[in-house]
């Protein structure tokens, strides 16, 4: 059985603190072939990814990586649960020795999985503590947290765990292994440089966000990344193909918004308790994102669920969409893949059972399977929205010309 390492990133964009991991990693496994699932054009955090997925899965291709899958959209812009819950499926599915590598703040495995062990079993002292927090109005991260840090009452060494995006991440991969009771092997390197979402710069290493916010003032990011990246970077913002952030569609979210009635706007994922009321009246007085966001914001919903709920609007997903999402294994969609890659997809074709797609029209004319087929559709409409935010070449249906990535 061939040995994986596998990496689950959006890499918006690669840069050297993602070679890092993917270097760590590599040593610490010794795989046979490096595999990336990988978002596509929209984040989890319900933002637009910078350059799109073709592009990211080439500098990753360049970067040492065998093959890149993408993640379907529906998990890729979810909350973290259902984005690893979707990762998970995909490496279930490849049926290979596989070692998933994920970046934490602590760089300790025992201590995440032991705070994944409790979220799973839910002891009823922990659930106890967690209606409490709730009562008080916070959100539910941030409850969950201060119930976390009760339960286990050791603040030496729990401190700050879920504080630490990368590590919220990790104990979901954590959460799903344990769930599906399937022989993944859990490999954690610790974050070096800047935070997560940090805008300082350590050495050559800064965060994606900090990355992005320089390009966003104009400033050199040439150090900060591969040269193999930082050459894709560069070619794909001087063709005009890219996006900076959601702001880019404000006004098709807005319209969507207004569009809508209070149902179908209750029927999208995360609204709940009636939110839906202060969306569409949001919705009805505004013509920009920030004043919509700052309207519906509370104690209660974090920025990031509002630009999601904003981001299912916009790419018409629903909750059923969503509950489906959670029945089905998705397909094995491939973006771009090396020689090394090659051996890999002969030895993945080899398995009749799954979905592996190469080419979008060949699946779309041949598959039976209603469910995979409505989630490409997502895929798909997710890109032809997404290259409506180009400055130039805004080409449609790009999911059905574009060839895959061969380094």
């Amino acid at each position: 059985m061939s040995k994986v390492l596998a990496i689950i990133c959006e890499y918006n964009p690669f840069h050297n603190g993602h070679l890092y991991q993917l270097n760590e990693s590599i040593k610490a496994v010794h795989p046979d072939f490096t595999v990336c699932i990988m978002s596509g054009n929209f984040v989890e955090r319900g933002n637009t990814a910078l350059i799109n997925k073709w592009a990211r899965a080439e500098m990753a291709l360049k970067s040492g990586v065998d093959m890149v899958i993408e993640l379907p959209t529906i998990y890729s812009i979810s909350s973290a649960e259902n984005f690893a819950s979707g990762s998970i499926k995909i490496l279930n599915s490849l049926k290979c020795d596989t070692f998933l590598s994920f970046g934490s703040e602590c760089g300790d495995i025992d201590i995440l999985n032991r705070f994944a062990d409790i979220l799973v079993k839910e002891p009823s002292e922990y659930v106890t503590m967690l209606n409490h927090e709730l009562a008080k109005g916070l959100s539910f991260p941030k409850a969950r947290e201060n119930a976390m840090l009760l339960y286990i009452n050791d603040i030496r060494n729990s401190a700050n765990v879920l504080s630490g995006s990368n590590n919220i991440l990790g104990i979901e991969y954590l959460k799903q292994i344990i769930k599906t009771g399937n022989s993944i092997t859990p490999i954690t390197i610790k974050r070096v440089g800047a935070e997560y979402n940090s805008l300082s710069i350590v050495g050559n290493i800064a965060s994606a966000t900090a990355i992005r916010e320089m390009l966003l003032q104009k400033k050199s990011v040439k150090n900060l990344m591969p040269k193999s990246s930082y050459s894709i970077l560069e070619q794909e913002l001087g063709n005009g193909r890219f996006v900076l952030d959601i702001s880019q569609f404000e006004r098709e979210i807005i319209y969507k918004l207004r569009c809508m009635n209070i149902e179908q706007i209750a029927n999208l994922p995360d609204v709940t308790e009636g939110l839906e009321y202060k969306i569409k009246e949001a919705a009805n007085v505004c013509n920009n994102l920030e004043t919509l966001k700052f309207m519906i914001k509370s104690k209660r919903y974090t920025l990031s669920r509002i630009n999601r709920i904003l981001l299912y609007a916009l790419l018409d997903i629903t909750k059923q969409d969503y509950i489906n999402s959670q029945k089905i294994n998705p397909y094995i969609r491939i973006l771009g893949l090396n020689e090394n890659g090659k051996i890999l997809l002969s030895e993945l074709s080899q398995n009749k059972k799954l979905n592996i797609i190469t080419s979008v029209k060949q699946f779309m004319d041949s598959s039976n399977n209603k469910s995979l087929k409505s989630m490409l559709a997502k895929d798909i409409l997710a890109t032809n929205i997404y290259t409506l935010g180009y400055k130039k070449n805004p080409d449609a249906n790009l999911d059905f010309t574009k060839k895959l990535i061969v380094v």
